[in-house]
């Protein structure tokens, strides 16, 4: 099974919404999303605070302007 890595922190409605969308994904394709809240990792702090949300497939990011149904599915399907 895939793991997916959302990078996100609390209180953050475009990463409420790019958990969503996975949620919906869940029901086409195999995988788990690992979640990461960027306020409890300092390198993670300083990597994605104007990033956030970022989902990671593989080793490609996708940040918040790339996250959306179609391009979550594209990526999920050539994986």
């Amino acid at each position: 099974m895939k793991e997916i890595i959302l990078y996100s922190k609390e209180n953050c409605c475009l990463c409420d919404d790019a958990k969503e969308l996975l949620e919906m994904l869940k029901k086409d394709y195999n995988f788990t999303v690992l979640e990461k809240d960027i306020y409890r990792d300092d390198a993670l702090l300083e990597r994605y605070q104007f990033e956030i949300p970022v989902v990671k497939i593989d080793n490609e990011e996708l940040n918040c302007e790339q996250i959306d149904i179609f391009s979550l599915r594209e990526r999920l399907q050539e994986k």
